[in-house]
């Protein structure tokens, strides 16, 4: 009746069907619910123990109920906890996956270059909206070297403005540097005046000579680009170290011809 329910909950096949026997017929030993259910006596108490676990049952020892069994020594009976006791079982995975969610997140990046490094292909991630863009951006917060990133300074302040403050907050706390290439205009020049200059070097493009609309970062054997429109934000990041060496190559050419901010 309500074993979908108990694994939905996150109890094992086999733990659903002993707790629901316990709760509808109360104290049991493992022989009665061997007795009435069809499972073995192994399983069965292998998920006792694991419900205890759960705190979902209690385990007494008592003598035996039955009058005729002649060895009076005692034996394990099992009651069930309060059904609310199932709800916070739940809300305990609950913090659980939360908390293991933010370790891979944190790790990812991680485990997805020692995948791309054994396979040799390349890895990409694709991102949409303002949540994927502040991944894309909170990637680079792992790098090991000087970001070289292409910006888009309009585009930033428009669209990611809050996002992009928080994420350089948290760059500036971990002292991780990057190099900017920016577009040449007055715009850029006013909002660049006084930016975060202990840990961002920021050098300009004369925008005649050169278009772009995206934001490019270069780091750690990745690429990652942005794309910022009003219908339409994008991330997307590209591990492989040849296209890395490729696009940091060309960066550092343009670094060298590119006008310094003072």
């Amino acid at each position: 009746m309500y074993k979908d329910l108990f694994t939905q909950s996150g109890l094992t096949n086999n733990e659903a069907i002993i707790y629901e026997y316990l709760l509808k017929n109360g104290e049991s030993s493992a022989q009665d619910i061997e007795k009435n259910t069809p499972l073995k006596k192994g399983v069965i108490y292998l998920a006792l123990n694991d419900l205890i676990k759960k705190a979902l049952i209690v385990e007494k020892m008592l003598a035996p109920r039955n009058p005729n069994v002649r060895n009076k020594k005692k034996i394990a009976y099992f009651n069930p906890e309060h059904p609310e006791k199932l709800r916070e079982y739940l809300d305990n995975q609950e913090n659980v996956i939360k908390k293991a969610q933010k370790n891979l997140e944190a790790n990812l990046s991680d485990v997805i270059s020692n995948f791309n490094l054994v396979s040799g292909k390349p890895g990409m991630r694709f991102f949409e909206g303002l949540e994927g863009i502040k991944k894309v951006l909170e990637d680079t917060l792992t790098s090991k070297s000087t970001i070289r990133t292409y910006i888009d300074i309009e585009s930033i302040v428009k669209y990611i403005n809050d996002i992009n403050k928080e994420y350089v907050k948290k760059r500036e706390a971990l002292k991780i540097k990057k190099r900017g290439l920016v577009l040449d205009s007055e715009f850029a020049r006013k909002y660049l005046k006084d930016y975060h200059s202990t840990v961002t070097d920021t050098k300009f493009l004369k925008k005649e000579s050169v278009q772009f609309n995206t934001i490019m970062q270069i780091y750690d054997n990745k690429i990652s680009y942005m794309t910022l429109s009003e219908n339409n934000k994008i991330g997307i990041i590209i591990e492989d170290p040849n296209i890395y060496l490729m696009h940091k190559t060309l960066f550092d050419l343009n670094w060298k011809n590119a006008k310094s901010v003072n």
